[in-house]
């Protein structure tokens, strides 16, 4: 008779029955006509940053793996995600270099030093986006990487940053919207990530939880700052639609290794983001702290776990 074993592991243990391939390429392919406006805004040089970071993502993950003798999974599509997201949360005038450096970082030291898919305390794309943002603050300049693809196109966040709510005027609110602004490839219309948000949550990819939270906590911060300095502060809808709030929110706090996995969990850490976000765009040096507020949040996960955490196995008599 077999001996029954205990076996240890990460949670969620309520198997759903999706594979990791198949999750990953939901996020895929809920990223997929983000991706192609990308392509379509900033032409063969958008093409390039993601097809390189992907491609960079894919031989680090299959490298990293055979330097630390671990059966290869890059057919997984984590490695693919990683080099997408990494690849659209770039401007399109980043040089090859910058791309490889930035993929060798999230994947080496923001997932595989922890142990690989599952065990990274932060979330890997981002680790490799802050060590390019901090090292290289002018290449990702998002302003500086728009003047020779569009000289007279002007950042929002930089706008406000520099000079204020005052000029933010000249920008409509729809064209933040649908995507009449500059940013990151894949940031720019925040309709093509909403609706890829939706279809993670519809199809239970996600839980509505965070992203909710997320901009809950982005609308609330922003107002209390407007309605203590006036017009000196930019209201809610703008920090909603600006900057990398949608992708931020839907696709970057909602890692899967990286969040909380506890129901209040998910709520304190979107809004922890959300907060943070508005304040370091407020007071800190970056004009967008959307990335680095996900980062710090990081730290909190195995906290917040611990808040009202709840089972959900029920007793079952036993006759």
């Amino acid at each position: 008779m077999k001996k029954p074993h205990f076996i240890v592991s990460y949670p969620p243990h309520w198997h759903c029955g999706a594979g990791i391939a198949s999750v990953m390429y939901g996020f895929v392919l809920a990223l997929m006509p983000t991706t192609l406006f990308g392509v379509y805004l900033y032409g063969m040089d958008a093409a390039r940053v993601i097809s390189l970071a992907i491609v960079s993502c894919v031989v680090f993950e299959a490298l990293s793996q055979l330097l630390f003798r671990k059966p290869t999974t890059v057919t997984d599509g984590s490695a693919v995600l990683n080099g997408l997201l990494l690849g659209l949360i770039l401007p399109p005038s980043a040089p090859f270099w910058l791309v490889i450096v930035g993929a060798f970082v999230c994947i080496l030291v923001g997932k595989q030093v922890y142990g690989g898919l599952g065990s990274n305390p932060f979330n890997a794309v981002l680790v490799g986006w802050a060590a390019l943002k901090i090292s290289w603050k002018i290449r990702m300049d998002i302003h500086l990487a728009f003047v020779n693809i569009a000289p007279d196109a002007k950042y929002p966040l930089d706008v406000l940053w520099q000079k204020g709510a005052t000029a933010l005027g000249q920008f409509s609110m729809w064209d933040l919207f649908v995507g009449r602004e500059i940013g990151g490839i894949g940031c720019a219309s925040d309709l093509l990530l909403l609706a890829g948000g939706l279809f993670l949550i519809a199809r239970g990819l996600i839980s509505w939880r965070i992203p909710v939270s997320f901009l809950v906590g982005v609308a609330v911060v922003s107002t209390l700052f407007r309605l203590a300095g006036g017009g000196a502060y930019a209201g809610p809808l703008f920090h909603v639609l600006a900057g990398n709030t949608m992708i931020g929110a839907f696709f970057l706090a909602t890692d899967y290794a990286s969040s909380p996995v506890s129901k209040w969990g998910m709520v304190i850490f979107g809004l922890g983001c959300g907060m943070l976000t508005v304040l370091l765009r407020v007071w800190s040096g970056y004009a967008d702290g959307t990335f680095f507020a996900i980062l710090l949040m990081n730290m909190t996960s195995f906290l917040l776990d611990m808040v009202r955490p709840r089972s959900t196995v029920r007793p079952v008599a036993v006759t």
